[in-house]
C-alpha cells in the first residue's frame, strides 16, 4: 500500500501546497524518477502538469538525481542535495536515496510546469498576505491584534 505526501510548488510565486496521495493514485508515482513529468489528473488536479524535483524517505534522507536506483547509498559529495553549506571544497560523506520513487519514499516534491483551471495555491496566497500584513503591523510598532481592533470599529461604522 503506497502513500505519499506530495508537496507542490509554484516556481513563479514561491508558494507551496501539501496534498496527501493514497492508493491507487500513489501507485502511479512508483517507478518514476526525478525529472519525470506527471499529469495532474493522477492526483485529481485537472489541467495541471508537474515535474518531480525530489523527495525523501521514511528516515528523512533526501533523494538525489545523480544517484541511480531505489535504495540508500553513502556518497562523497561537496555540493548539492543533502550537503551543508559553508564548508567550501570539503568532501562530505552523506547518506542519500536514489532517484527512483519506491514504497519507502514518504514525501515527493513536485514543481508546477503547467497550471490548470482551478487555483490550488489560493489558500496559500491568502495565508501569505495575512502574515505579510502582520509583519508590516509589527514593524510599524503595533501588535497584530491592535491592527485588527482598529479595523473592526471602522468596519462597524461604515
Amino acid at each position: 500500500m503506497a502513500e505519499f505526501k506530495v508537496v507542490i510548488s509554484d516556481p513563479k510565486t514561491g508558494l507551496t501546497v501539501q496534498k496527501e496521495v493514497k492508493d491507487p493514485a500513489a501507485k502511479a508515482f512508483l517507478g518514476l524518477k526525478i525529472g519525470d513529468a506527471v499529469k495532474g489528473e493522477t492526483i485529481d488536479l485537472q489541467g495541471y502538469e508537474f515535474e518531480i524535483t525530489g523527495g525523501s524517505d521514511f528516515c528523512g534522507f533526501p533523494m538525489r538525481k545523480d544517484v541511480l536506483g531505489v535504495g540508500r547509498k553513502r556518497i562523497l559529495a561537496y555540493s548539492g542535495v543533502g550537503v551543508r553549506k559553508g564548508e567550501k571544497g570539503m568532501l562530505q560523506r552523506k547518506t542519500v536515496c536514489g532517484n527512483t520513487i519506491h514504497n519507502k519514499i514518504i514525501q515527493v516534491n513536485l514543481k508546477a510546469v503547467k497550471v490548470g483551471g482551478t487555483d490550488i495555491f489560493a489558500d496559500a496566497k491568502a495565508k501569505a498576505e495575512k502574515t505579510r500584513g502582520e509583519r508590516a503591523a509589527k514593524k510599524a510598532g503595533e501588535k497584530p491584534s491592535d491592527a485588527a481592533k482598529a479595523e473592526a470599529p471602522a468596519a462597524a461604522t461604515a
